[in-house]
């Protein structure tokens, strides 16, 4: 099944100016009149942030790359090669097998660029992160999107069949909005149909959600992607590692693969961010009580709303997937009026779900309170 950008924007919910133009709605409403007190800052429970942000090794790495005399006034050549180094070193590979971009956004881009035609479409889900779809529609080659299982899962078996004369195939694992989770056994049985149905065919996993899963049935793809031409796994720093502004992601592949992804090589980056993803990357005890705190902070959210009686995914990220029985739209506005921030729609189930990011235990314990008046189940759900 062919998108147009049109058609798709309206199906899946890709459309920066729409988006643009919601965060502005956000914020005006927040903020009304330049004579009024400054209200309560929001939470901002809507872009899968890390609520913390980056560790104190980070911060010491960007004092020094902005001190006088420091690495930022130099370009980054240097400083990426560190950084590619101390990658391969957390992976067990090859600096060679590493490259990166401005956040995992370039790495996708630049893979639809290289891998796709208009001749050789792109397969994705259709409730998906929509970036590889919304750039393939960009630069003119078609999507193949196919709907979520029931489980709302990514459907591997339909996604495989509509590989067929595909230049690309995405998988988001964990997926998002859905924060539902392939095991690692499917993702490997899918890929081997993949290769199968589509032997030119790149197979790109981004794992921006890595860090959060607690699944034992999940496994990253990085030790495949290095030895297989055709599977490549992108990665980012915006999620556990705290550093969504400052634009660093990375892909594992072959050596082969990586080149060919390397468009823009260490002029990509900046230094601070270079610095910063090299300690971040290192910190791997800073990376675990991330993980763990993220994992309390989702449990309690999930509890809530189970016990409100509202079911959501068995959530393996940094935010929920809620069935509210009611349009997210007015839920949304309402918890805006009310300091709290929460998705955008997500077409085809805009009626029904919402997406909650998990920000600190505190931040959900408030947030909750905003849910029950909204939802009017205070009292059921304390």
């Amino acid at each position: 099944m062919s998108f147009t950008r049109r058609a798709f924007v309206k199906t899946v919910g890709i459309g920066g100016a729409s988006l643009l133009a919601a965060r502005r709605e956000a914020w005006a409403g927040l903020f009304q009149g330049s004579g009024a007190a400054r209200p309560p800052r929001p939470l901002l429970l809507h872009n899968n942030e890390n609520p913390l942000g980056p560790g104190e090794a980070v911060l010491d790495s960007v004092r020094r790359a902005l001190a006088e005399g420091g690495p930022a006034g130099r370009y980054p050549f240097e400083h990426v090669a560190h950084l590619h180094q101390a990658i391969a070193e957390k992976f067990g590979v090859s600096p060679e097998n590493v490259t990166s971009g401005c956040g995992s956004t370039q790495v996708l881009r630049v893979a639809v660029q290289t891998f796709t035609s208009p001749a050789k479409p792109l397969v994705a889900g259709q409730l998906t992160y929509e970036e590889c779809a919304g750039y393939a529609d960009l630069i003119g080659t078609p999507v193949r999107a196919i709907p979520l299982d029931r489980s709302l899962k990514l459907d591997l078996d339909a996604m495989a069949e509509a590989a067929k004369g595909a230049g690309l195939v995405f998988l988001n694992n964990p997926n998002n909005p859905t924060a539902t989770l392939l095991t690692g056994d499917a993702v490997d049985a899918f890929i081997e149909r993949v290769h199968s149905a589509a032997p030119d065919a790149l197979v790109l996993i981004d794992e921006a959600y890595h860090d959060y899963v607690t699944d034992p049935s999940h496994r990253t793809q990085a030790a495949r992607a290095v030895k297989d031409p055709r599977v490549v796994v992108a990665r980012t720093f915006s999620k556990a590692h705290g550093m969504a502004g400052m634009r660093v992601g990375y892909a594992i592949g072959h050596p082969e693969t990586i080149k060919r992804l390397d468009w823009e090589g260490s002029m990509a980056l900046n230094v601070a961010g270079i610095v910063a993803a090299t300690a971040s990357i290192q910190d791997q005890a800073r990376l675990q009580r991330e993980s763990a705190r993220n994992t309390e902070a989702r449990r309690f959210t999930i509890d809530w709303f189970s016990k409100a009686g509202f079911a959501s995914t068995d959530s393996q990220t940094n935010f929920v997937f809620v069935d509210i029985k009611r349009p997210a739209k007015a839920f949304r506005d309402t918890c805006r009026e009310q300091g709290v921030l929460v998705a955008r729609d997500f077409p085809p189930l805009e009626k029904s779900h919402v997406r909650v990011s998990i920000g600190t235990l505190d931040e959900m314990k408030r947030a909750t309170d905003v849910f029950g008046r909204i939802l009017g189940v205070t009292a059921r759900a304390a």
